[in-house]
């Protein structure tokens, strides 16, 4: 199993991103998939998941302003990322569990200047 992150850079404040979490040896459609992101010097936190029926759930920071979506014929999760502020700031990592295994991407830099 495998997950892969791109999307990642640098936005200003106000601006957009979207990252997006292909998945490899394991199968979306069947998992939740969940968005963690780790601020500079702060602990890990979720920032948003989506289950397998598409429902999806958020951080209150982010709510409003980040869009968790899947693409099931693309074995991938999307997070769009609008308004950004500089708290958010952070690696952004996926994650999935499969048989009981927590999976997770390597991280995907976002940086947002003010």
């Amino acid at each position: 199993v495998q997950l892969a992150e791109s999307g990642g850079g640098l936005a200003q404040a106000g601006g957009s991103l979207k990252l997006s979490c292909v998945g490899s040896g394991i199968d979306f459609s069947l998992v939740a998939v969940a968005w963690f992101r780790q601020p500079p010097e702060k602990q890990r936190e979720l920032v948003a998941e989506i289950t397998p029926g598409s429902d999806p759930t958020y951080r209150d920071s982010v709510k409003g302003r980040f869009t968790v979506s899947r693409d099931n014929a693309k074995n991938t999760v999307n997070l769009q990322m609008n308004n950004l502020t500089p708290e958010d700031t952070a690696v952004y990592k996926c994650s999935a569990v499969r048989a009981r295994r927590q999976y997770w991407g390597q991280g995907t830099q976002v940086t947002v200047s003010s």
